[in-house]
């Protein structure tokens, strides 16, 4: 399948709230989450949508106040937001669901399926935030507020080039994009610092296969953090990747994609090492 273009792009009206989903392929839906800040929504061409598009029917949308239109007054925190895509699969009537979540995304993801699995059918987190392993002494994860867009991608990817964006080539459009990313994330994540103190004990109830995938690079989150994550959920599935930090559906899209194809097909045991 090709490149993706605005042709792949359209709106739906969900509980009066204008979403903007990146919709392509066909087969099993696949409801993929961002990650939010530094990378925001996901680009009209963004290459693991359209590895993803040959295997499932991709629905990539973004999270409301990340995109043109802000988020509603109502709209605060990580479990509205959950709330807000259950309430969108029901108005798809999407069924049998490969979820899928990045890092903030992730964390989205996993709040929707400690609430209902109903209409979902597996789940992939990769390198997900919103839960806290160590003490209040402990810092589970980088202050992505207090460091440079440069030390973000030294410590996010194992090729820190590909995360430092070239800030004067950029248009107006990518620039604004951005401030509403580092504005969103903020919003739903800052206090307390991007996780929900309840969480971890409702991970227990997410009761659908689950692949927890981890790039190694990954210094965002601290070391075993992403393993304790897995350790959580009943039966799930952890599988490091080399090569690629914490975002590897941008840094390595095509083996995030035979990832969690492999894992829907219940081959993911080819892919663990």
């Amino acid at each position: 399948m090709g490149a993706a273009s605005a042709e792949n792009i359209h709106s739906v009206q969900i509980k009066n709230v204008d979403l903007e989903l990146n919709e392509q392929g066909s087969g099993a839906p696949l409801l993929f989450l961002h990650p939010g800040h530094p990378l925001g929504r996901f680009a009209e061409d963004e290459p693991v949508l359209s590895a993803l598009a040959k295997s499932f029917r991709v629905i990539a949308p973004t999270h409301p106040g990340f995109g043109t239109d802000a988020a509603p007054d109502w709209m605060t925190n990580v479990d509205d937001l959950a709330y807000f895509y259950l309430d969108l699969l029901g108005a798809l009537d999407l069924k049998d669901v490969v979820l899928v979540g990045s890092s903030f995304g992730g964390w989205i993801a996993a709040e929707i399926a400690v609430k209902s699995t109903a209409r979902l059918s597996q789940l992939v987190l990769a390198n997900p935030l919103g839960i806290k392993i160590g003490d209040r002494e402990t810092r589970d994860f980088v202050d992505i507020y207090a460091i440079f867009d440069k030390e973000i991608a030294e410590l996010a990817y194992a090729d820190a080039s590909l995360g430092i964006p070239d800030i004067p080539s950029l248009s107006d459009e990518t620039l604004f994009h951005m401030a509403r990313s580092r504005e969103a994330t903020a919003r739903y994540g800052w206090s307390p610092f991007l996780h929900n103190p309840k969480l971890k004990s409702r991970l227990h109830r997410i009761d659908i296969p689950t692949l927890v995938l981890y790039g190694e690079a990954d210094r965002i989150t601290r070391k075993g953090f992403c393993s304790a994550y897995a350790d959580c959920i009943p039966g799930a599935k952890f599988m490091p990747m080399k090569g690629t930090g914490h975002f590897p559906h941008k840094e390595t899209p095509d083996a995030f994609a035979d990832a969690v194809a492999a894992f829907v097909a219940g081959k993911e045991r080819e892919l663990i090492s």
